[in-house]
């Protein structure tokens, strides 16, 4: 029995092993972390903000041209030290992990799932087990949360329909409001100079996010993704 981030599993699981339980999901956005400024707006012209993230830099340029992008690797204590250090102006981090470690003293800003849209997964955690254990899956079940679950299931699916994984710009969010699922998802050029925005909503998940994925595709997001796969040796991979 393993457990894992969603956001760092492939779409499409080992047939050796089944996903038997998502437990309730921590907040899935992203968040800004300065020692001086107080969030994205604050920033002066021309600061320096690490991220190797291609879905937060893309979105970062969106709103602020103006902003130089650094790779930004390590854990969260060594990028949190190298902000500290003064080595960056501001870091973009998920609120997840700094919240599971305790470590939300440089949180300025919640950035609004408007203005960054997370990766898929995020903040969900999966446990896998082998293919087949009803034991173990009986012994967990207690464990899964349904609208965790149904949400992660569907930012999945769109992530399948769309081909990309964690190196690539896409963006998605899906929630469980008044019993129905709504999902926004994002496909955007590295440089910000384009941002493709959908949402929807349903009861199917997988339906949802297929559909989304689709009419994503249809405004001009299969262009966007074939440029970024055509140059994907030159740009950073996602941490």
């Amino acid at each position: 029995m393993k457990r894992h981030s969603l956001k760092d599993l492939p779409t499409e699981i080992s047939p050796e092993f089944e996903i038997a339980a998502i437990t309730k999901r921590e907040d899935p956005r992203d968040v800004f972390c300065s020692v001086k400024y107080r969030g994205i707006l604050a920033l002066p012209f021309g600061a320096r903000v690490g991220t190797s993230s291609l879905r937060r830099q893309a979105q970062l340029k969106a709103l602020r041209p103006d902003l130089e992008i650094y790779p930004l690797r390590g854990n969260v204590d060594t990028r949190l030290r190298k902000l500290e250090a003064g080595e960056y102006d501001a870091i973009i981090l998920a609120a997840a992990g700094l919240k599971r470690l305790g470590k939300a003293e440089l949180i300025r800003q919640v950035i609004p799932v408007e203005v960054m849209c997370p990766a898929a997964g995020q903040g969900a955690l999966a446990i896998e087990i082998r293919a087949g254990d009803s034991v173990t899956r009986e012994h967990i079940l207690f464990l899964d949360d349904a609208d965790s679950r149904a949400a992660t299931i569907c930012e999945r699916a769109l992530l399948n329909r769309l081909g990309g994984g964690c190196q690539v710009p896409i963006g998605a969010l899906a929630e469980v409001r008044d019993g129905k699922l709504h999902l926004e998802a994002i496909v955007a050029h590295p440089d910000g100079s384009r941002v493709l925005r959908e949402i929807g909503d349903g009861n199917d998940p997988v339906k949802l996010g297929e559909s989304v994925g689709d009419a994503l595709l249809r405004r001009g997001g299969d262009v966007i993704l074939q440029a970024v796969y055509g140059q994907s040796a030159a740009v950073p991979r996602q941490p």
